[in-house]
């Protein structure tokens, strides 16, 4: 009996998810013109726990999209706007000296950074330095950040969101490797159509100012984290997901011609646990109690395509890793 009143309440929390996800979709779209995709995939990762990276040039609202579905999630938001100067006690947080004017003691006391906060907004993030890009690393994989020798728990829900120019190269740092592999997706912000930019030019060039109402709290989003990661995901999903995984590693038995020939290092280990708990995340945002191949199929792409690091002869020939996925 506990059992099938267990499974009831998930399957009611399930169809809420359902319902929430459409209902996130309408809130964004009131200031968000199209980027349906990118929409849904950067709901699937918030369902799923993961941070998320938007690659885009200037002006196509990145930093819009992250604000408002803070705002569509009753988050505590926070924005860090890198540039070269910042220092890692810049995003942390830094011990600051006090005194007791009552008694004259000093001491110090921890003040946070912009990084205590729900949905911290990384914006530019390839403009600071790796030493301030490292700051970032704990944070994103412990949910906690260690300064002056003490360990602080950051507040949950906890995702960074990050937004990369892929156009300029001055004043820049490229990402390392294992900050990259740290966020569940990257996503290609790409242009409006026609019909899409004389909407957004229509709905931005007037007085009338567009309001987003919450549609989920910090508790109930924690509470699908958990229903997604309880979904089960069939044997067959997860063999395909680590195969496909596996598949982009040119040391690998059965790595393709291609693979070998343009790849320097594939994807690791998380890039098979994010397609996997990003296909249940899919699956739950449908209502569907049960992921299927085409839920991996559909964010093969995202998830390994920031995780495959590719050589010069693929530049050269013009090859990306969407070439060569088996899917």
């Amino acid at each position: 009996m506990a059992q099938t009143a267990a499974d009831d309440r998930d399957l009611a929390l399930l169809e809420k998810l359902a319902r929430a996800r459409i209902a996130l979709g309408d809130q964004i779209a009131r200031r968000i013109v199209g980027q349906a995709d990118v929409v849904e995939n950067l709901v699937g990762a918030i369902l799923a726990g993961g941070h998320v990276i938007l690659i885009g040039v200037p002006g196509l609202a990145k930093t819009l999209l992250i604000q408002t579905l803070a705002q569509a999630l009753d988050l505590q938001f926070s924005r860090v706007q890198f540039t070269p100067d910042l220092m890692p006690s810049d995003i942390t947080g830094t011990e600051l000296l006090e005194e007791d004017h009552g008694t004259g003691k000093r001491s110090f006391k921890f003040s946070p950074g912009p990084i205590f906060g729900n949905i911290v907004l990384a914006d530019e993030i390839n403009r600071a330095p790796p030493k301030t890009q490292a700051a970032l690393l704990e944070a994103m994989q412990e949910h906690r950040v260690t300064a002056a020798g003490k360990t602080y728990q950051l507040p949950e829900p906890f995702f960074v969101l990050a937004t990369q120019n892929p156009i300029e190269h001055d004043g820049t740092y490229s990402l390392p490797e294992a900050q990259l592999d740290r966020f569940m997706f990257e996503l290609k912000v790409g242009y409006p159509s026609r019909e899409e930019e004389e909407t957004i030019v229509n709905t931005t060039t007037t007085d009338k100012s567009l309001t987003v109402s919450p549609v989920l709290t910090g508790a109930e989003i924690l509470e699908m984290q958990q229903l997604v990661r309880r979904i089960p995901a069939p044997p067959s999903v997860v063999s395909y997901a680590v195969n496909l995984a596996r598949s982009t590693r040119p040391g690998e038995p059965g790595a393709s011609a291609q693979v070998k020939k343009y790849v320097s290092y594939g994807a690791g280990p998380r890039a098979s646990q994010y397609l996997v708990l990003g296909a249940k995340s899919r699956a739950a945002m449908s209502g569907r109690s049960v992921p299927d191949l085409d839920d991996v199929k559909a964010i093969a792409q995202v998830v390994l395509g920031h995780r495959v690091t590719l050589n010069f002869q693929a530049e050269a020939d013009g090859v990306g890793v969407a070439d060569f996925l088996q899917l």
